[in-house]
């Protein structure tokens, strides 16, 4: 396991090893956690696990599972309980860290919602419980189901266990057809120490900690057992709900509250960031005397008809956010300073240390960014840890909180040693020798030697062979570094792949004569590659690794296109800077100028693009496929928005927009089918009426999607 260890310096091997082995470990303690109430790992350790996880799934986005931990929610239910399906979904929540999570996920809500990011929004604030999620379901008022949170979607029939529990109300008047009340069951610490007191006299199980003793309690396959334990329960959230009840969140708890629930007293809405993190501050200073388990503050933004519009992520509702408390901090000595390479040709600066234990974990390495960073610097060049920078030999402070990968806080400079000097960022690559530069508005500094750094060429190759892109089995990182080295079947561009098996064949020294491989490897690699000579539009402009086309722009530019040839032939023309190719290359919605720059410079007439041309004579490059969505009036075709919509924001009419199965474009052209133009359009509603395009006001688009 190579834990320690900064991402940033991890090969592909490495990484697939690591995130194998953390998805398992993950895997094992979600299921104890959450189906055996045996937790075998602390929730710091569990966390710190998760956001290593998430981190290299980031770095490593090619081998990132469909069933990753990181992407599941609770576990399966246990088969000793009923199943229940949730009419809606119990999700997690994103975790905050520091202050600037939470300025980042209020301005966030604020883009979404077409908002300056300087508006005042009300969000409320309680503690997060650290007990285990339970959803009460009431009919006309009558208690008839509980279920724990399980997968998500399916949780385990408890209602016999929930009703033993004194905190929840077997019946409600006045309570609205169907109620769904969520909420944490939890045990005190002065009942869980009696508890245990008393398990120890009858020679019983004694629990670990107060929440493993809820979990278990609530969870027994006996409800006379769970009725024996002394279960309590605050309710903060709603599930399904016939007739509203409240506008605002605090509204909801509130009226929790006049039906019999126990609400947290210290939950509060606030206007502003500064009051909002003011009691966080109250309540971590009260969090040893609550007489509970928490383990953060939960913030959620308080008008309702809001978190209906900024809705969900895959796993999380984008309203709200759990502020966990800070994670540990540690001192050490920087011993030096190694610099990576990557595959765009970043010179990425990483410090090696004293090993230090840091929440848990042995740490060795931690980044550092970039060479602002080390002087003192943010990215938008403002000071930072008081305008210290970073040295060989300092005495630094080693964290944790918000990123897996660890960072150094801050320099002890009381401790430098004498004769130190600053930092000299190299300007030339330590792989190939080649110039390094920064340009005008990069934060970092390049490798200009392109395919010929051998650490870009290799990090390249990996890249297309991941599993997002080519996934080529039996042709891994391990392999692909053999074959680059290799004198006589070498692989050093793409192309290469797909001439691999004539080379063989023509080759003295075959593959299947080599150590480590034989007859049927040798031949199920080249069956593999042959497999892999049809691809996607999408996937294949992804994986030619060119700077800011990730995979989501490389679908997006497929789906504008939808042949390879047409796009190939417009970037032929923009790269020679003539007609109006590259106006509609911009015109793609998310697609920018730096992207368009990148692009054509690959298409360039140069070594880049005779390699691009090399590979797709290989190649059936597949068209893009554009939604066909039954029942919807836009699926298929582009819209453009234009002017001052005020009833939803940008991002959120184009992510209806797609969601339909549209395509939303920048600009207006001859292809546009529809343009929802909103008070101060100009020149794109002109050009759309020359143009005879159909044109619409909001309320129209709103009547168009209404329902759907």
């Amino acid at each position: 396991m190579t834990k320690d260890q900064s991402i940033e310096t991890l090969t592909v091997d490495q990484a697939k090893a690591e995130i194998a082995a953390l998805s398992k470990d993950l895997s094992a303690a979600n299921t104890a956690y959450h189906s055996a109430d045996n937790p075998i790992l602390t929730d710091a350790e569990f966390d710190q696990m998760k956001r290593r996880l998430t981190a290299l799934e980031a770095r490593f986005p090619n081998l990132a599972q469909s069933d990753s931990p990181t992407q599941i929610v609770g576990a399966k239910a246990s088969d000793g309980f009923g199943k229940i399906t949730h009419s809606i979904r119990m999700l997690s929540l994103s975790n905050a860290f520091d202050r600037q999570d939470v300025i980042d996920f209020h301005e966030g809500i604020c883009r979404f919602l077409g908002l300056p990011i300087t508006t005042s929004l009300r969000y409320t604030a309680e503690p997060k419980i650290d007990g285990l999620s339970l959803s009460l379901r009431y009919e006309n008022g009558t208690l008839i189901q509980a279920a724990t949170r399980g997968d998500g979607a399916i949780g385990e029939n408890v209602t016999e266990n929930a009703r033993t529990i004194k905190d929840i109300p077997q019946f409600i008047e006045n309570a609205p057809k169907i109620l769904e009340v969520r909420g944490e069951v939890y045990m005190s610490h002065e009942d869980f120490t009696a508890l245990n007191s008393r398990q120890s006299e009858r020679g019983g199980k004694t629990f670990a900690n107060p929440r493993n003793a809820a979990a278990g309690s609530l969870r027994q396959l006996d409800a006379q057992i769970t009725k024996e334990r002394p279960l309590r329960f605050f309710a903060y959230a709603l599930g399904e709900l016939s007739t509203p009840i409240a506008t605002t969140q605090m509204g909801i708890v509130t009226a929790f509250h006049s039906f019999g629930f126990q609400v947290n007293p210290l939950m509060q809405s606030f206007d502003s960031i500064d009051t909002l993190l003011n009691h966080y501050s109250d309540i971590e200073a009260q969090r040893a005397t609550l007489g509970y388990d928490i383990d953060g503050v939960v913030y959620k933004l308080d008008a309702l008809d809001l978190q209906q519009r900024l809705g969900f992520r895959s796993t999380t509702p984008r309203w709200a956010i759990a502020h966990k408390f800070p994670a540990e901090l540690a001192w050490t000595r920087l011993d030096g300073i190694d610099i990576q390479v990557g595959r765009t040709g970043a010179l990425s600066p990483v410090a090696r240390l004293d090993p230090v234990t840091v929440g848990g974990v042995v740490v060795s390495n931690a980044t550092l960014h970039n060479e602002d960073y080390i002087v003192g610097l943010d990215s938008n060049g403002n000071t930072i840890r008081d305008g210290k920078d970073i040295r060989i030999g300092d005495w630094v402070q080693v964290y944790r909180a918000g990123d897996v990968i660890p960072k150094i806080a801050d320099v002890d400079v009381a401790k430098r040693l004498d004769g130190s000097v600053p930092y000299v960022f190299p300007t030339t690559c330590p792989e190939c020798g080649s110039i390094a530069i920064r340009e005008e508005g990069d934060a970092v500094r390049r490798c200009t030697g392109g395919l010929i750094c051998p650490a870009q060429a290799v990090e390249r190759l990996k890249h297309f062979v991941g599993r997002k892109t080519f996934d080529i089995e039996g042709l891994g990182a391990k392999q692909i570094e053999m074959f680059f080295h290799d004198e006589t079947l070498p692989i050093r561009e793409p192309a290469d792949i797909f001439t691999l098996e004539t080379r063989d064949q023509s080759s003295l020294a075959r593959l299947k004569n080599r150590d480590g491989w034989g007859d049927k490897s040798a031949t199920n690699l080249f069956a593999a590659i042959r497999e892999k000579r049809t691809i996607a539009f999408g996937k294949f402009l992804f994986a030619l690794g060119i700077r800011h086309v990730g995979e989501a722009a490389a679908n997006l530019i497929s789906k504008h296109y939808v042949t390879w040839s047409s796009f190939h032939d417009a970037m032929q023309i923009a790269a020679k800077g003539e007609g109006p190719e590259r106006d509609a290359l911009l015109s793609i919605d998310g697609v920018g100028q730096v992207m368009v720059n990148s692009l054509i410079a690959a298409f360039g007439e140069g070594p880049e693009y005779m390699g691009i041309q090399r590979l797709a004579a290989h190649l059936s490059i597949q068209d893009a496929e554009r939604p066909k969505l039954v029942g919807s009036p836009v699926a298929g075709k582009i819209l453009v928005f234009t002017g001052s919509l005020e009833k939803m924001s940008r991002a959120e009419a184009k992510a209806k927009a797609e969601s339909l199965g549209a395509k939303v474009a920048g600009s207006v052209s001859a292809k546009t089918d529809l343009v929802v133009a909103g008070p101060g359009a100009g020149s794109k509603a002109k050009k759309a009426i020359d143009l005879g395009i159909e044109t619409i006001d909001e309320d129209t688009w709103l009547d168009l999607i209404k329902g759907l």
